[in-house]
């Protein structure tokens, strides 16, 4: 689900907080080391992003929020702030090239660059938190 995130609107974060979680507390943002990762650059993403990006002319950027159930992919446009929400359900990562990675959701995907070995580590985080706070039901087991 993409959503314009610019101003505060009750229903939009209220969609968001249902889709993916609450945001974590302070004290589990440190026993996590971390739970973002900021300035990635987007090497090619689906249409209906690279329109917004194509905007302006600035690089194309985005940094990634883990939360409970999901991630929230954040980039600007035009003085305007994106959320690209991910539930973990609906998350597909995968490493294309070598220092690539595509982020997949529902009918929206944003590839990334991979330059240095922090992104590598919070993709690995990223797949590691999903893999052990998905239940029987995510999976399609009953």
């Amino acid at each position: 689900m993409l959503f314009n995130v610019s101003y505060r609107n009750p229903r939009i974060i209220k969609s968001i907080d249902t889709s993916v979680g609450k945001p974590f507390s302070l004290k589990e943002r440190f026993n996590m080391k971390g739970i973002g990762c900021g300035k990635l650059y987007i090497t090619s993403c689906s249409i209906e992003i690279h329109n917004l990006l194509i905007l302006d002319s600035y690089l194309d950027v985005c940094n990634i929020e883990m939360r409970p159930d999901g991630i929230i992919v954040g980039f600007r446009s035009l003085l305007e702030s994106y959320a690209l929400v991910i539930p973990f359900y609906k998350l597909n990562l995968y490493k294309g090239k070598a220092e690539e990675y595509s982020i997949y959701g529902d009918h929206h995907f944003i590839k990334i660059k991979a330059d240095t070995q922090k992104i590598h580590q919070f993709i690995k985080k990223v797949l590691a938190f999903k893999a052990n706070h998905s239940t029987s039901t995510d999976r399609g087991y009953y």
